[in-house]
């Protein structure tokens, strides 16, 4: 899955981007593009408008873009979560409560120490709306610097002290050396000039940090400590981030409308090139199913008319008379009811067979039906005063003679039982 990451740049109060910034103005975007979240495919810088298409969004903070604090987090509902945050750090704060976004670890638990993540809000507000308008919706924000997490799974990397030197401008566009540090302790980034890093820095050495830098970064930060650095470039670092945990798009922020998102992005990695076999060989099943649906359904024509024909033949050559074939099996039955009258031959429904068979499954010591009523195929028998037993054991004969017997208010109905239906 195609993977677009956003290199965010300082946060301020007016939007630093523009989605109607041409190519060639200055106003651009530092972007990396990834098939798989790890490896780096392409990067590039262009306007918003300009950089290309993912299945995903994924935008990266400024290491010295957010503040990190560790309360007691406050136990309240999710819906009053993010003004309980602000209550719980009002003192911390050095903006108004409206003005801070807060964003909670991914392991916050409520009642125990959890870290917070403070940054500018307008600012990210400007950064996020110039993405939107350039169509660029981000699904995901990750700081490049924050605290390190418990790993997930036991002996996995993750909690060790860290230091990287990066190159930025600060408020008044000057360019400055700084210094990121982090543990599971603490997350911070401080200039190089002063005493501040200096002391950070030899704490962080004698717990065992390791140290990497910028490219650009690199052979000042070695002089600053005096020993070699490992060169991390700006992508590597961002790259690094994504394996994080965090999300720092909550409360007010988190997306929209996650059912449709989800949909689109569904539809939009399914109509991509990588998955143009899957949708050929899902074309080709459909029509393969269509073609045989279609073979079947031509050879069941062909069985029936085959079937139609031998009846027609069959009824000619029984009964040559017939001359006019319009249903061969009526008028085979009819035909055949004819013959066998003509022959004073009683059939399957008249009364004699009906008769008979009611007279073979008569109850021992049952006295003789007093009435009895006879229609084309039904037998009606006066029952008055039969206990329920014998009804039964009449039902039973007449069932394995294949009859069936219906009893209702004291009178016995006799007809031909239905076949089964099949299976």
């Amino acid at each position: 899955m195609a993977l677009l990451v956003i290199l965010l740049p300082a946060l301020r109060a007016e939007p630093v981007i523009s989605a109607a910034a041409e190519p060639s103005g200055a106003a651009t975007l530092s972007w990396l593009l990834s098939e798989d979240g790890i490896a780096l495919t392409r990067q590039g810088d262009s306007a918003p408008a300009l950089c290309p298409k993912a299945d995903s969004v994924v935008a990266v903070l400024p290491a010295d873009a957010v503040a990190w604090h560790r309360p007691i987090l406050p136990r309240a509902p999710a819906n009053r979560m993010r003004a309980a945050l602000g209550g719980v750090l009002e003192e911390q704060l050095l903006a108004d409560d409206d003005q801070v976004h807060l964003a909670l670890s991914p392991d916050a638990t409520p009642g125990a120490p959890g870290w917070v993540a403070a940054l500018n809000k307008p600012g990210l507000q400007a950064q996020l709306a110039a993405l939107a308008a350039a169509g660029l919706s981000v699904d995901r924000l990750v700081p490049a610097l924050a605290p390190a997490l418990p790993p997930l799974t036991a002996g996995a990397a993750g909690n060790e002290p860290s230091g990287h030197f990066f190159n930025a401008h600060d408020a008044f566009g000057a360019e400055v050396q700084w210094l990121a540090l982090r543990d599971a302790d603490s997350a911070l980034c401080v200039p190089l000039a002063g005493s501040l890093a200096r002391s950070l820095q030899l704490r962080w050495s004698a717990r065992g940090a390791r140290f990497s830098a910028t490219p650009a970064a690199a052979a000042a930060a070695e002089r600053w400590l005096g020993t070699a650095v490992a060169v991390s470039s700006t992508a590597e670092q961002a790259l690094a981030a994504l394996r994080s945990r965090w999300n720092l798009l909550q409360f007010d922020l988190a997306p929209q409308r996650r059912g449709s998102m989800a949909l689109g992005k569904l539809a939009r990695r399914l109509l991509s090139p990588a998955w143009r076999p899957a949708r050929l060989g899902l074309l080709s099943l459909l029509l393969l199913q269509l073609a045989a649906i279609n073979l079947m359904a031509w050879q069941q024509q062909r069985a029936q008319t085959q079937l139609r024909a031998a009846m027609d033949a069959l009824l000619r050559s029984s009964h040559p008379q017939v001359r006019a074939v319009l249903d061969a099996p009526l008028q085979m039955q009819r035909e055949t009811a004819a013959l066998r009258t003509a022959a004073g031959v009683p059939g399957p429904d008249d009364f004699e067979p009906m008769l008979a068979a009611a007279a073979a499954a008569w109850p021992p010591g049952q006295a003789p039906a007093m009435q009895l009523r006879f229609e084309p195929g039904r037998l009606n028998l006066s029952a008055v005063g039969w206990p329920a037993p014998q009804v039964d054991q009449l039902r039973q004969r007449l069932q394995a003679a294949g009859w069936a017997l219906e009893a209702a208010e004291g009178r016995l109905l006799i007809q031909r039982a239905k076949p089964a239906p099949l299976p």
